[in-house]
């Protein structure tokens, strides 16, 4: 295993053990473990600006807006749908200049089968699993043309009475990681894992910040992800937050940088 390898690895390995902070799924890719109660609804909001990597040339820029719709369908059981609107800014000299479309869909089902105990060290328990269907027109790479099969498990532990953690790992069974010009577009199993830490400084406020990354069976260079993200919310009102992050990733299938905004709805 060479260099880059073994550096994914070792930040992989991160991911899964290193605490981190984190106050509600947004804007961090980390999932929390936490469900929609039974008969609510849940919407998220998030518009994300990314700076590419040169290896995506003629792709310079990357705008993603996704939205997303929980339910809650039993006590402990969530259903969710999520749809992107993706923008790909091309070069100067590049036609089409701009590709705007749909990106592809995503379904999900989540299940909190342990939550948290007064005095017990254990965390917090979910385990998630998920179908993208191929709704983006590959020809324009809006798209990855094939259906993705993943599952995933959520770990979430209050360390303190401001302090959450946060851990993810999963396994992307059958297709990639890829939205628009981001994320991994080799094909096959790929192994994805995520860590953060948020701490609430007030009644309002949330700050976090997380580590992600994926990485393919094979270990094929050029293919790997790595995002870091700091970021937060703000409580607006009771059931409305505005989130906020800023990230940087490494790799070839990670953005150079970017920024998000976005709000989250319980009703």
């Amino acid at each position: 295993m060479n260099r880059r390898c073994r550096l994914l690895f070792a930040a992989l390995v991160l991911l899964c053990v290193a605490p981190r902070l984190v106050p509600a799924q947004q804007p961090f890719i980390t999932d929390d473990a936490d469900v929609t109660p039974r008969g609510k609804f849940h919407f998220e909001f998030s518009d994300e600006y990314d700076l590419l990597q040169r290896d995506a040339f003629p792709a310079r820029r990357q705008n993603t807006a996704s939205f997303e719709l929980g339910y809650g369908l039993l006590n402990g059981v969530e259903i969710s749908l999520e749809a992107p609107l993706v923008s790909i800014f091309n070069a100067p000299g590049t036609t089409p200049r701009r590709v705007t479309g749909i990106g592809d869909t995503n379904f999900a089902v989540k299940y909190n089968f342990r939550s948290e105990r007064e005095g017990s060290r254990l965390p917090a328990l979910t385990v998630s699993g998920n179908i993208e269907i191929p709704s983006g027109d590959v020809a324009r790479s809006l798209g990855s043309g094939i259906a993705d099969y993943s599952i995933n498990g959520i770990a979430q532990k209050t360390l303190t009475k401001r302090t959450t953690w946060r851990g993810n790992a999963g396994v992307i069974f059958s297709g990639n990681t890829a939205t628009g010009a981001v994320g991994i577009r080799a094909r096959g199993t790929v192994f994805t894992g995520a860590t953060s830490l948020v701490r609430r400084f007030n009644s309002r406020l949330q700050l976090g910040a997380e580590l992600a990354g994926a990485a393919t069976r094979n270990r094929d260079l050029g293919q790997e992800q790595l995002i870091f993200q700091v970021g937060g919310n703000y409580l607006v009102r009771e059931n409305l937050t505005f989130d906020f992050g800023v990230l940087a990733g490494g790799f070839v299938a990670s953005p150079r940088a970017g920024a998000q905004i976005g709000v989250s709805v319980d009703f």
